[in-house]
């Protein structure tokens, strides 16, 4: 049942762009961080996983660098999931030296109920919290954070969002550079 909260009233005026990013960035947090206690996965470990089903096999080193972590702390996350039967570790096909990490069923399982208990999470507070014209709206809005990520994703300067309280380590953010993958939304979260 929607709660009966007003629709917020239209904005007459442009919203300043840095106005508007801090918006955005508070209500996606938000919107994490309250998912978060219901979360199966530890959001690390969530991601791993998710980069695996999602981009198929990588070694550890590719993984770190797509998630822009040291090697050693990549390297951890590994251990602890192979550890978990979660993953298993294959030779690579070009470099003795280095482990290919495959999902195991036992992990895409994992990943796959983490999913759907997030999806079911956000789908009941969707129809408890917005009407059928707010989800509309809302759904609308999507292909536009697809585009404002697909720009992040593109966007050299890193650092400053960083600084900014944003990215880091423990991002949840997972792969949400790319169009129609809204990472911790529809993916690692």
């Amino acid at each position: 049942m929607a709660h009966p909260s007003p629709s917020p009233e239209p904005r007459t005026e442009q919203p300043a762009a840095e106005h508007l990013a801090a918006e955005l960035r508070a209500a996606i947090s938000g919107l994490v961080r309250a998912g978060r206690p219901h979360d199966q996965l530890a959001p690390i470990p969530a991601t791993v996983l998710d980069l695996l089903d999602r981009q198929g096999p990588m070694t550890t080193a590719e993984l770190a660098a797509s998630r822009g972590v040291r090697h050693q702390t990549m390297a951890a996350t590994v251990k602890e999931l192979t550890e978990a039967g979660h993953l298993t570790a294959g030779p690579h096909p070009d470099d003795a030296r280095k482990k290919v990490l495959t999902l195991t069923a036992q992990g895409r399982n994992a990943i796959e109920a983490d999913r759907r208990q997030r999806v079911g999470l956000l789908a009941r507070a969707l129809t408890a919290s917005l009407d059928e014209s707010e989800r509309l709206l809302l759904a609308r809005a999507l292909p536009l954070l697809d585009r404002i990520a697909a720009e992040l994703g593109t966007t050299d300067d890193v650092g400053d969002a960083e600084g900014a309280g944003g990215a880091g380590e423990a991002s949840a953010a997972g792969s949400a550079g790319r169009p129609g993958d809204r990472g911790p939304i529809s993916g690692a979260w």
